[in-house]
């Protein structure tokens, strides 16, 4: 079963009265500090696009390597895995396509959820507003920002600067698009977007009245958006807002700043850095959001004794998140190290 069928079962409530996954069922005989029975994998979904927090070593979906996760969330899991009397164990497999990726955790072949997904109460929802998974503590901080062509990046030092005739790309669903949104203007605090902004659909344009008929944010968006592909502001002192990706994730938003269709992709500081560094000095971090948030994974919210058990090790493996993303770039195997020196617990 793809993602697609999976939410839009998810969606239905057909799931809802599905039998529970053999993770969510407690056994009574675990010696302490494990999480799982002995020789019981965990079915582990990993966002395939997001380099370099949740990749595949291969982007190409037909690749053997497709199925090779790679980057510092992969580095956790394995991390995970090697911490003494926890039994726990992952069958990873990739998914390419983002919206709603954290919804999996509740579907029947799907234990964990990773992909660098940002801890939104939101998320935790299925579109009836139940409860649907659950998130592990926070292991990795967000903060947004924008990626520019190097000799942008004082033009696009704040995003004050953005006016009507700027382009910034963004992945639908995410909280990129979600809080580029906000902090210019386009929409609220509520992703409820501005009176008099067009948004192209495949359906046609539709003008958002300012009301909640028309929101997005980074759990949703109203149906009458779905598959939307660019915003035009009401404003001239708002920016255009383009969405791509939706074949190869961020890398086509990559491209088309280096090819010049887009002026700046609006996503988290990490992915931007590594892509400024990567270019050889094409690319560069221009404005950075002043809000930083925390990414974790997502479990079946009837999964709490495994969510707990695993949340456990995540805490310790980070230090109560004082290890993170900086460190693991500094030394990728601090993870690891950290996880030989786990006594069980």
């Amino acid at each position: 079963m793809d993602l697609s069928q999976s939410i839009r079962l998810l969606r239905a409530g057909v799931m809802a009265g599905a039998l529970l996954s053999p993770a969510c069922l407690a056994d009574p005989g675990l010696p302490a500090g494990a999480c799982t029975p002995s020789g019981k994998p965990l079915r582990a979904a990993f966002y395939a696009f997001f380099e370099p927090v949740s990749y595949s070593a291969d982007e190409d979906p037909a690749s053997p390597g497709f199925h090779t996760h790679l980057g510092y969330e992969a580095d956790l899991l394995t991390a995970l895995e090697a911490m003494e009397g926890a039994r726990l164990s992952f069958v990873r497999s990739p998914v390419a396509d983002w919206p709603g990726i954290w919804l999996l955790s509740a579907t029947p072949d799907v234990d964990i959820v990773g992909g660098g997904i940002t801890i939104l109460e939101s998320r935790t929802r299925n579109e009836a507003g139940e409860p649907a998974v659950s998130f592990t503590s926070g292991h990795i901080a967000f903060r947004q920002s924008l990626l520019v062509r190097a000799e942008d990046a004082e033009r696009f030092s704040a995003y004050e600067g953005l006016t009507g005739d700027v382009r910034v790309g963004v992945l639908r669903g995410t909280t990129g698009e979600a809080r580029f949104l906000q902090i210019t203007g386009l929409a609220d605090e509520n992703g409820v977007l501005a009176a008099g902004t067009r948004i192209e659909t495949p359906r046609g344009v539709v003008v958002a009245d300012g009301t909640a008929a028309y929101v997005i944010t980074a759990a949703e968006a109203s149906a009458v958006l779905d598959g939307r592909t660019r915003i035009h502001p009401p404003s001239d002192s708002m920016p255009q807002v383009v969405h791509l990706g939706d074949s190869s994730g961020e890398r086509e938003l990559l491209e088309a700043l280096r090819k010049g269709t887009i002026d700046g992709v609006a996503r988290g500081e990490i992915g931007n850095g590594e892509a400024a560094h990567a270019s050889g000095g094409d690319f560069a971090v221009a404005a950075l959001d002043s809000l930083s948030e925390y990414g974790g994974f997502t479990l079946d919210a009837r999964d709490a004794e495994l969510l707990a058990c695993i949340d456990r090790k995540l805490r310790w493996l980070t230090r109560d998140q004082e290890i993170g993303y900086a460190e693991w770039r500094e030394d990728p195997t601090v993870f690891l190290e950290r996880a030989r020196l786990w006594e069980g617990g």
